[in-house]
């Protein structure tokens, strides 16, 4: 009962879903220091959930829980590097369709809160640039150098017309807010690159509410006129929401990635965040009046080889999996987290929560021997025949698919030599390195180890 008294029953929003607002004419606003949605005072209860990380099959599923919980709102990025994995050639098809993602979303009464980057972090391969773009020898990412700006046009040219028809006004659509590039206070490389982002979304339709979001030691590098700045974090600091008033005057408050869990990183240990102390933390940030968004609410997975890697004081590649220790599981399955939080909803809502989906079943394939298997070596002579070049050229600018070169995976470099001594990669190898002399493996090169012994002998 104290619970339900600290938060305003007016912030009852059954009927602001996607399809019970027709014949709208306003999007998402802000006045006043709190949001309003047609002229109504609205709070944001969100929940990202990235469509290239769950199969289509599951998407609806997962929004389901997601009103199940209480939320009202859905977030996602938008990856480049798998719509436009060749330059000029675009695919919005099969799992990447977002057309079909945005009218699930909009059928199953979520608002959308876009984030198309261009780029977008994630813990997503190159945050979702894609890697043809470092076939440029000057490239400069996330800058307004004249080579990635082209690119970056060119994407949203195709791009937006796909987005624009999905906005909240006035097309009747979900979509109510879009992000102006992501944590672009962390990088701040080039002053004009905020605002070249901002005209780049305007001029190509977009018209709903722009937001920008930081952690709060970037929060004033990344700034740009004209759009919400919003934080990140995933403990409150004392005074750290107040902090935004001195940013921003007489804005609403926005937690746009308030963190439920953490990646993991090859070698580590799984991350786990404590239930109750993430449901204590989402209450103490209601309790201010601001809205929040669950970064995340389903993780799902890195399919392939699309997990990026950590730089901070040290190199970490991340885990195929993109469990989060989220609110639900990579397999979409409910936690303490979830039922913690819809109980927290509801009271915020004051209204029943429709009832959670049932769990779907799962397989147990059981063990697999492998009676037969081949080495690389063996393979070797029955693939494509070998690039031949003076030196080493890194996989982007390899003369492979049609000329956009190789994005991930592996490349096998040989060479001839006559004797032991010391490899140096001088810096080149941007990831892992496995040596082999003669098929017998000798040791890593890495982003830290330069150097490696080679054995002597032929």
């Amino acid at each position: 009962l104290l619970t339900h008294l600290l938060f305003s029953s007016r912030f009852n929003w059954s009927e602001l879903t996607p399809l019970g607002l027709w014949g709208r004419t306003h999007g998402l606003q802000t006045e006043n220091s709190e949001f309003l949605l047609e002229g109504m005072p609205f709070r944001i209860l969100g929940g990202s959930m990235h469509y290239f990380r769950v199969p289509r099959e599951y998407w609806e599923d997962r929004m389901l829980k997601m009103r199940a919980c209480g939320l009202n709102t859905l977030t996602t990025y938008v990856p480049w590097n798998l719509h436009e994995k060749e330059r000029g050639k675009f695919d919005f098809s099969k799992n990447l369709d977002l057309r079909a993602f945005l009218s699930l979303a909009a059928k199953n009464g979520l608002w959308v809160i876009l984030r198309p980057g261009p780029y977008i972090c994630s813990e997503w391969d190159l945050g979702g640039l894609p890697s043809w773009l470092l076939q440029d020898p000057e490239m400069k990412l996330r800058t307004t150098y004249k080579g990635f700006t082209e690119a970056v046009d060119a994407y949203f040219d195709r791009l937006m017309r796909v987005v624009v028809p999905f906005q909240a006004s006035p097309i009747l659509g979900p979509i109510i807010a879009v992000q102006v590039e992501n944590e672009y206070g962390s990088y701040n490389k080039d002053p004009n690159y905020m605002n070249y982002v901002k005209m780049a979304l305007l001029n190509r339709g977009i018209v709903e509410l722009l937001m920008t979001s930081d952690n709060k030691n970037g929060l004033s590098f990344g700034l740009v006129e004209g759009a919400l700045a919003t934080v990140n974090f995933q403990k409150l600091e004392p005074g750290l929401l107040k902090y935004l008033d001195t940013v921003q005057k007489d804005q609403p408050k926005m937690v746009m990635e308030y963190w439920t869990g953490w990646f993991d990183n090859w070698g580590g240990p799984h991350y786990v965040f404590d239930a109750d102390e993430m449901v204590n933390t989402v209450e103490s940030i209601l309790k201010t009046g601001a809205s929040i968004n669950l970064y995340m609410f389903h993780g799902g997975t890195n399919f392939g080889f699309m997990s990026g890697a950590l730089e901070a004081d040290e190199y970490k590649s991340d885990v195929t999996s993109y469990d989060y220790d989220a609110v639900l599981t990579e397999a979409g399955d409910y936690t303490s987290k979830f039922f913690k939080l819809r109980q927290l909803f509801s009271m915020v809502i004051g209204q029943p929560l429709p009832l959670p989906p049932m769990i779907e079943s799962k397989a147990s394939y059981g063990a697999i021997l492998l009676h037969q298997y081949i080495s690389l070596w063996d393979v070797l002579p029955a693939l494509l025949q070998p690039i031949k070049s003076e030196f080493p050229v890194n996989m982007e600018n390899l003369h492979l698919n049609d000329s956009i070169g190789q994005p991930y995976g592996y490349v096998l470099y040989e060479t001839v030599i006559f004797g032991g001594g010391h490899l140096h990669s001088r810096d080149h190898v941007r990831d892992r390195a496995q040596v082999f002399v003669n098929t017998m493996y000798v040791g890593e090169l890495d982003y830290n180890s330069v150097e490696l012994s080679i054995p002597e002998g032929q």
